[in-house]
């Protein structure tokens, strides 16, 4: 390890999949050791993980980290969103972890959404319109289903602030991930009483909100972690917020992540509120807003459909006429959660390899649909989309995302931008800078530019015709128990 021009900070990814952690030269953004370690989650209609996993695989790369991770000053923690994570008196866990792509609250969150003042109500009070993957959706199915789970739980916590908690010892959360909970109140940045008392949530088990900047506490017993006990802790969020810290992100600037989830998103000064639904209006983590649009199948899908074929991922074969929506998880922009996959157009001389790009094609299209509702009126057209996430190291990805949405495409080299934002975090706590500003100095950012090619917008019109053609199909639920 080469001798570090500042101190080292720590930042912390948990996802889906797997915890990272990364130990970083706060001077410099240079990344002196890395560890990762993965979580499983269940199969079937419920998206569920049992939130010691999360805890135990940050112990896993940690030590993978090495004698580095000794030496760090701060810590921060960005963690998937939405998650409910229930705790009892001891803190302990009630049940297993409900994730933001577990769908089965998809009947309440219409029905919160019609019994409290309709969509326009949640986008101006909340900015966004409650989807099933948001937390208070998760809080009503438990509610209805699990009494006994409810009744047990004495803390409600989001997945990073629950990892935050076990370091601290004090119940915190950022602005960034409580605004995907549905019970915070973007207009007034705090717990929404109305909202709470509707859903039968007590404040008192929420977690206390940090502002951007502030020391969330210190480490009160290592646990066997290779931290000191008074080392810095940061507010954390959750992982797009994290991304848009680790990109360095300026208003206006596009992002489309590629990963189990895809998202779309920018930061912008204006407080989001869009009735459709179609963008969450989330805010950032260092006091601007980050309207965004997630999709449920991205990455994953495209390579199931990969391997149902037999293909390489990057096995794509050029296609005019096949239509594939790919929605194997529901969906959730467009808002079908009971939506299953789509195949339209096949014919006897259709290939295995257009099949395969019309996975990517259908992927990408949801995304495209939103940007423009994500991006502000002034934002420039022809900015680079910066492209991040797993996918964008593929090819297939990288050329589909050109061809439709004509503009150029930057990939950071940077890969773990999560873990990055969440190490800017830590590192502003130590210098007092903004974490975005930090990531802008590390030059996070930095990457090729492909060049912009024609739109395919006979593509774009052709998906879009036969989604609106198959509504009513998609709609229907294919569950039968």
């Amino acid at each position: 390890m080469s001798a570090a021009e500042g101190p080292l900070v720590v930042g912390v990814d948990s996802s889906t999949q797997s915890t990272k952690a990364l130990v970083v030269d706060a001077g410099t953004g240079e990344i002196v050791a890395s560890g990762q370690a993965p979580h499983t989650v269940s199969a079937g209609a419920g998206r569920e993980s049992d939130p010691r996993q999360w805890w135990d695989a940050l112990h896993e790369a940690l030590r993978q980290c090495g004698e580095a991770a000794r030496e760090a000053a701060a810590v921060s923690i960005g963690g998937q969103q939405h998650g409910l994570v229930t705790l009892d008196e001891h803190g302990e866990p009630v049940r297993p972890a409900l994730l933001w792509n577990d769908v089965r609250s998809a009947p309440q969150a219409r029905r919160l959404t019609e019994e409290l003042g309709g969509a326009k109500f949640w986008a101006e009070r909340t900015g966004s319109v409650p989807a099933p993957s948001f937390t208070v959706t998760k809080w009503a199915w438990l509610a209805e289903n699990e009494p006994e789970a409810l009744r047990a739980t004495k803390a409600v916590r989001l997945p990073h602030d629950y990892l935050t908690e076990r370091l601290t010892g004090e119940g915190t959360t950022d602005r960034g991930d409580a605004s995907g909970t549905g019970w915070w109140a973007s207009a007034t940045e705090g717990y929404d009483e109305e909202i709470l008392a509707r859903v039968g949530l007590d404040p008192a088990l929420l977690p206390r909100v940090v502002r951007p900047g502030e020391i969330a506490g210190t480490v009160r017993d290592t646990h066997g972690l290779p931290f000191a006990k008074g080392t810095l802790v940061a507010g954390g969020t959750g992982d797009n917020a994290a991304a848009a810290l680790g990109l360095g992100l300026r208003p206006g600037t596009p992002v489309l992540s590629l990963g189990t989830s895809g998202t779309v998103y920018a930061v912008s000064k204006h407080r989001p509120a869009d009735p459709t639904g179609t963008v969450a209006g989330f805010a950032d983590a260092h006091g601007d807003w980050l309207p965004l649009a997630c999709t449920l199948n991205c990455t994953l899908a495209v390579d199931r459909l990969a391997a149902l074929l037999g293909l390489d991922r990057e096995a794509v074969e050029p296609t005019a006429d096949l239509t594939l929506l790919p929605y194997l998880d529901g969906e959730r922009t467009p808002n079908l959660p009971n939506a299953s996959g789509l195949l339209h157009g096949l014919r006897h001389d259709t290939t295995a390899g257009q099949l395969l790009q019309a996975a990517y094609d259908g992927a990408v299209h949801s995304l495209l649909g939103a940007l423009d509702l994500v991006l502000d009126e002034d934002a420039d057209p022809s900015a680079p989309l910066l492209l991040i996430g797993g996918g964008a190291r593929g090819t297939a990805w990288q050329q589909t995302v050109r061809r439709l949405s004509g503009r150029p495409v930057q990939i950071p080299e940077a890969k773990e931008l999560v873990a990055l934002g969440a190490a800017a975090q830590a590192a502003g706590l130590l210098t007092g800078e903004d974490p975005a500003a930090v990531a802008r100095r590390w030059n996070t950012a930095r990457g090729p530019v492909l060049e912009a090619v024609e739109r395919d917008d006979a593509t774009l019109a052709r998906m879009a015709g036969v989604l609106s053609d198959a509504a009513p199909l998609l709609e229907r639920s294919t569950h039968t128990g």
